[in-house]
Order: structure tokens, then sequence, then C-alpha cells
């Protein structure tokens, strides 16, 4: 059974086949792929190719699920939540339902319209782009299974514990005015998709793999500059930067190693596939997973361009108090997994 799981998790997610394949090619060309620049050309098709091949698949799924879970549904399932409940199923719902961190405000706002309890929004808020089948699949390929399972429900925690924090204190006035519900408003009870006026429930299967490859195709057209990046940065890092160099600011005898990824990953803008290239570059060159993890939570969920869209719709208490759960909850979540593996 580990023989198994070895071979699915190295040469199905990993892909280690397509890695030497891009070799065998680059050699035949001519190209010495154990120089530094033959090898950061391998690196690149590589986890290119692979990242493309990733996004295609994990994002078609995930819209095919997110056709059953349209933000109207979502609503409403969350207004008959409230408490400890409520932020759990706030927090659970955000798995399933794969918005990244600046597409979640708007959600957000439709929550906060809607009059839903200001806790659940943010644990939902929290963990939509934190916590998804995207991330889980792509933890596994990297880190193994033990390390992505614990991440989700580290991840998870983190958004209910977030929410619980803000609901209790009681912060309904740092919501911008016209994010408030009116007396009109209450949880909304429909369930239209975006599919014109059909309902989620009508749709068929042709309809949701419409709208799901509608959704690969734009996902794709706006993520893909940066996943080059990503790659180029990747590239940058395993092939050309000395490891002595990576370990004294980032490796384990650096005791603000996480706290140095967390603020790193923050001004990128980014979702987790344009972090996969350099999370995989770091841990070639020894840094340990709770640095990595922290890079790449720091940059789904705290990126510059969402705490901006955020501050739109919060006042300046709630939005520092939320940017201070989350670098509290990333940077614990750092040191946690670095003294486990």
């Amino acid at each position: 059974m580990s023989s198994v799981w070895d071979f699915f998790q190295v040469q199905v997610l990993g892909m280690r086949w397509l890695n030497d394949l891009v070799g065998s090619l680059l050699t035949v060309l001519g190209v010495d792929i154990g120089t530094q620049l033959g090898g950061s050309m391998q690196f690149f098709i590589y986890d290119l190719i692979k990242i493309v091949m990733l996004l295609v698949t994990l994002i078609f799924v995930i819209s095919y699920v997110q056709t059953f879970y349209p933000p109207e549904r979502t609503k409403l399932i969350l207004s008959k939540f409230k408490g400890v409940k409520g932020n759990t199923i706030g927090a659970l719902l955000g798995t399933v339902t794969p918005f990244c961190s600046c597409s979640s405000i708007p959600i957000f706002i439709g929550f906060t319209k809607a009059g839903l309890p200001l806790g659940v929004t943010f644990s939902f808020l929290i963990s939509s782009p934190l916590v998804d089948f995207a991330a889980l699949t792509i933890l596994m390929s990297i880190f193994g299974i033990e390390v992505a399972l614990l991440y989700v429900v580290v991840g998870i925690v983190i958004a209910v514990a977030g929410g619980m924090i803000i609901e209790r204190m009681r912060l309904e006035d740092q919501i911008q005015e016209f994010a408030r519900p009116t007396v009109a408003e209450g949880p909304c009870a429909c369930s239209c998709s975006g599919n014109g006026s059909k309902q989620w429930y009508e749709l068929t299967r042709r309809e949701r793999s419409a709208e799901s490859w509608m959704q690969v195709k734009n996902t794709l057209r706006k993520v893909f500059p940066y996943a080059v990046i990503g790659v180029l940065i990747g590239a940058l890092i395993h092939n050309w930067i000395p490891t002595e160099i990576i370990q004294d600011v980032l490796g384990e005898n650096n005791p603000f190693s996480v706290i140095i990824a967390t603020l790193i990953g923050i001004p990128v803008y980014a979702d987790i596939f344009g972090t996969i290239p350099i999370a995989e570059a770091l841990y070639a060159k020894g840094i340990e997973v709770g640095t990595i993890l922290a890079f790449m939570m720091g940059v789904t969920i705290m990126s510059i361009p969402s705490i901006v869209l955020l501050k739109t719709v919060v006042k300046n208490k709630l939005l520092a108090i939320f940017i201070g759960i989350c670098l509290l909850g990333v940077i614990l979540t750092g040191y946690l997994f670095n003294l486990i593996f």
C-alpha cells in the first residue's frame, strides 16, 4: 500500500515522469541539464506544464462543484446557523466554495448586506482562499498526505477561531454603511446560478460542464502570468541562489524564519498555483515545511490587493483585527509544522 501511495504522490501528483521527459528532450536537443542554465530550463518547462495541467484539472473539478454552491445558496445555508456551529459551517463552506482572496470580498459584502452574523462571514472569508481541494491536492504533491491533511484541519481551526473572536468583540459598527443590511434585506432565499435565470438545481450535466470550462478559461487567462513569474522565481531559487544564502535567511537556524517567510509572502499577488514552484524550490533547498507553508498562506490569505479591497468594506479597527488574527494564525501554524515535521 505504501509503494502504491508513493507512486501516486511522486508520479501522478508530482508528475516526476514529466520532469524526466523534459530532461530527456532537452538532452536530445543538445542542452546540458547539469548546468545552471540547462537545469533552469528543465525546471521552468516542467513546472509550467505541470501547473497548467493541475490548474485545468483542479479548476474544472472545483468549478463543477461550485455550480452546486452559488453565492446565493451559500448565503442561504449560512443564514440558518449561529454561534460556534455557524462559524464551523462558514469555515467548511469556505472549503467547498473555492474563491480566491479577492473574489471572496464581493461574496463577503453579500453576506453582510444579508445580515448574516459577522463572525460567520469572517470564518468564511478566512477559510475560502486558504483551504480548498486545490490546496489539499497541491500540498499532497509536494509534502505528502500527512502535511496536507493537517494543513486543512489547522486552516479550518484558524477560520473558526478568527470568526469567534470577531463575533465576541461585537464589531458590527465597523462595517461600512453600504455593506450593512437594510430593512428590506434579509438572508437571500434565491438560488440562482450564473446561467441566465436558471436555478442551480435545474442545470444539466452539459451546462455544468460548459460553465466549468468557461471558468477554466477565465482562471487560466488570469492566473497564467503569475504562474510564469512564480516559475521564474522558482528556477532562480532552485539553480542560481546558493543554498547557504537561503538557509541563512529561511533555514532552521534562524528563529525568525517563519515570520520572515510570512512577511515576504504578503506583497506577492498570486493564488496557490503561483506559489507551487517557489515552494518546491525552497523545499529542495532544505527549508522546513512550516516556513514554506507560512509563505504560501501569507500569499493566499493576506495579499495586498485583497486587503485593499477589504478596506473599502470594513473600517480600520476591524481591518487591523482581521490582519492581526491572520498574521498570528499563519505564524503559529508555521512554527507548529516546523515542530511536528
